[in-house]
């Protein structure tokens, strides 16, 4: 681990916006799963628990995931665009 990382971990903030959506979206799975009310204070911790603790997981492995799918990419790029020369 770097030095940089060491000092300045990483924080992954939402939007007000997707933060609101989620926190509605929250209390909908727990009406219809649970068929239990959660006030908008207790969704929002629960958004904030999950981010701070889940957040940074399913980051690092977005990006492993989008490198690997970008790898296959290029490692195939000369078999998928080769263009024969006339000679």
């Amino acid at each position: 681990m770097s030095e940089r990382q060491l000092e300045k971990p990483m924080r992954i903030r939402l939007s007000e916006s997707r933060r609101e959506d989620l926190v509605d979206r929250l209390q909908g799975f727990f009406r219809g799963e649970f068929d239990r009310e959660i006030s908008e204070f207790q969704s929002g911790l629960l958004i904030d628990f999950f981010v701070k603790n889940l957040g940074a997981h399913v980051y690092n492995q977005a990006i492993q995931d989008a490198r690997g799918a970008l790898q296959e990419k290029l490692d195939d790029l000369e078999g998928e665009f080769y263009e024969p020369v006339d000679e």
